[in-house]
């Protein structure tokens, strides 16, 4: 079947098939049937809908990236050979963070102190060990993108990958270098 688009409003056919099918539905016992509501009409001179506004932006605002980091993407500027080291899992991290057990706000000043030290530090490889979290796959693991992302922290990152293709529970970190 296929799925109506909710931004169409409904035919006179649709209306007239779901008022057939609404009238054999009895109430739950102890229930009454609802009032059913009157559809508010438009007047006819009125356009249906009005078209989007489309967003312009001014001369001197910042235009955002379209897209941030992806993970097990390789990014522009690093050669090849370190790139593979990197994303085989054969380049070993310099330092690990473990978020088992941290609150969300807990997990973000962790990673991103741990970060800016670690960049300091001249640290190339490191890990960040999120877990795979709860069936629907932990609230950490899921924020982990965004917050690398972030203006402060997304200039110290050159690439994300995954340990191991059956482990993404854990994300490595390739850190830019530190010029000068």
């Amino acid at each position: 079947m296929a799925k109506r688009d909710v931004a169409k409003p409904l035919t006179e056919a649709d209306r007239a098939a779901w008022a057939a099918y609404a009238s054999r539905v009895t109430p739950l016992a102890g229930r009454a049937r609802p009032e059913p509501r009157p559809t508010p009409r438009r007047p006819a001179g009125d356009p249906p809908n009005p078209a989007p506004v489309k967003s312009q932006n001014t001369p001197g605002a910042p235009r955002r990236a379209a897209a941030g980091l992806a993970i097990g993407a390789h990014p522009p500027g690093l050669d090849s050979a370190t790139w593979q080291r990197f994303r085989t899992g054969r380049m070993p991290p310099a330092r690990r963070l473990d978020l088992h057990g941290h609150t969300t706000q807990r997990a973000f000043h962790a990673l991103s102190h741990f970060l800016k030290v670690a960049h300091a530090e001249h640290a190339r490889c490191v890990e960040v060990i999120t877990g795979h979290g709860g069936p629907g796959g932990g609230v950490i693991r899921h924020e982990l993108p965004h917050w690398l992302d972030r203006p402060d922290l997304r200039p110290l990152i050159l690439a994300v990958a995954y340990p191991t293709p059956f482990n993404q529970g854990a994300v490595r970190l390739l850190l830019r270098r530190v010029r000068g």
